[in-house]
C-alpha cells in the first residue's frame, strides 16, 4: 500500500531496531564516515573523497553492536545476574568481561558485585584499589546517614582501562558472615542510586539466601555453560528450575553464553545442536571463543583479548543491551507452584 500522508489510519509503527538504522551517517552524504582500512580506504584517499565506497560490513556491524550496548536503561537502573549451577565454566570471567565491555562503550556507571556465598573470585580479575568488601560496606552503611557516590566508591575498585567498578566479597569464607537475602537487597537498593547497570556474579547454588534475592531483583540473567554434555544438562536444569519457581520470565529472556569454545576442537559435541536448543528456550545465545588471556585467571583486560574474543564480548553486551528497554516491575511477585497464589517475595 502506498504511503498516504493525509491518511489518519496509516500504520507507521516501526520496530525500534529498524528505526535506529536510519542514521544521519546513512542518509546524509556529508556525514558518512570515511572507510577505516582496506581497499575502501585506498579508493577514498586516492580520489580525495570523490568516490566514497562506505564502511565495510564489519565496521557497520561493530557500530550496530555498540549502539545496542549503549541502549538507555529504562527506569535508570538495570540488574543482570550471571549464574551457573556448574563451577569452572567461566561464570566470573563472563561477568567481568560483560561488565568491562559495557563500561568501556557506555558513558554511565557500571558495577559488578560478588554475591558468592563462599570465597568469590571476582576480585582476582581486576587490580584492587581497596581491600574493602561488600561486608565492610554493609557494616559502614549504619553510620553513613545519607550516602553519596563518593562514600560508596571508597569500597569499590575500578579498572583503569574499562572503567568497570567491582564490589568484592571476603577472601576467607571462614571468617566472614555469609551474604543473606536481606544483605543483598540492602546493597542492591543502595547501588541503584549511583549506577545504571549492576552485574551480579552469583554463586553456583540456587538455594542459598542471597540467590533468592538476586533472582527476585534481577531484570535479566546471563546463564554460562561450556560445550559438554554435563554442563549443558546443568544449564538446561537451571532453566527448568527457574520456570518451576516463579522466574519463567527470566528463563525466557535469558542470554546463554557458551564459554571457552575451541574453533579447532575435536570434541564430538554438536555445537549447532547445542546452540539451537538454547536458542529455542532463551532470547539469545552467544559463543565466547577460547582465549589464552582468559585462561590466565588473572586481571581481565579487553585490550589483551584476541579480536574474535573482543567481538564476542561486544556481541554479548549488545544482546544484554537489547533487554535494557524492557519494562519491568522493581521486584516480581513469585508464585510458588505448591500454593498457587501470589505471595510477596
Amino acid at each position: 500500500m502506498a504511503y498516504d500522508p493525509g491518511s489518519e489510519t496509516q500504520d507507521i509503527r516501526v520496530h525500534p531496531r529498524q528505526a535506529g538504522r536510519l542514521t544521519p551517517e546513512l542518509l546524509l552524504r556529508t556525514r558518512r564516515r570515511a572507510p577505516a582500512n582496506g581497499w575502501r580506504r585506498i579508493v577514498y584517499k586516492a580520489t580525495g573523497g570523490l568516490i566514497h565506497p562506505g564502511e565495510n560490513p564489519a565496521e557497520l556491524r561493530r557500530r550496530e553492536l555498540i549502539g545496542r550496548a549503549r541502549t538507555p536503561v529504562a527506569g535508570g537502573h538495570h540488574r543482570v545476574a550471571v549464574l551457573s549451577l556448574k563451577g569452572g565454566v567461566g561464570k566470573t570471567t563472563t561477568a567481568v568481561g560483560l561488565g568491562s565491555m559495557l563500561a568501556s562503550v557506555r558513558g554511565d556507571r557500571v558495577i559488578a558485585v560478588d554475591a558468592n556465598p563462599d570465597r568469590g573470585t571476582l576480585s582476582d580479575r581486576m587490580r584492587l584499589e581497596t581491600p574493602a568488601t561488600i561486608r565492610d560496606l554493609l557494616t559502614e552503611l549504619t553510620t553513613m546517614g545519607n550516602p553519596r557516590y563518593a562514600d560508596v566508591r571508597a569500597f569499590t575498585s575500578q579498572s583503569t582501562s574499562s572503567r568497570l567498578e567491582i564490589l568484592a566479597s571476603a577472601e576467607d569464607p571462614e571468617v566472614s558472615e555469609a551474604l543473606s537475602a536481606d544483605d543483598y537487597r540492602t546493597v542492591a537498593r543502595l547501588l541503584e542510586h549511583f549506577y545504571s547497570i549492576c552485574i551480579t556474579d552469583c554463586g553456583t547454588g540456587l538455594l542459598h539466601s542471597a540467590m533468592s534475592a538476586t533472582l527476585d531483583l534481577a531484570h535479566q540473567i546471563v546463564l554460562v555453560t561450556i560445550p559438554s554434555v554435563a554442563a549443558a544438562r546443568s544449564a538446561d536444569a537451571t532453566l527448568d528450575w527457574l520456570e518451576a519457581h516463579g522466574h519463567a520470565d527470566l528463563a525466557r529472556s535469558a542470554t546463554v553464553v557458551l564459554s571457552g569454545v575451541h574453533r579447532s576442537s575435536k570434541s564430538t559435541v554438536d555445537m549447532d545442536a547445542l546452540h539451537g536448543h538454547f536458542t529455542d528456550r532463551c532470547r539469545a545465545v552467544v559463543t565466547i571463543p577460547f582465549d589464552p588471556h582468559l585462561e590466565e585467571d588473572s586481571e581481565l583486560d579487553l585490550d589483551h583479548l584476541s579480536t574474535d574474543s573482543r567481538e564476542a564480548y561486544l556481541l554479548l553486551a549488545a544482546a544484554v543491551g537489547d533487554g535494557f528497554t524492557r519494562p519491568h516491575s522493581d521486584e516480581r511477585v513469585v508464585v510458588p507452584r505448591a500454593f498457587g497464589k501470589p505471595v510477596d517475595s
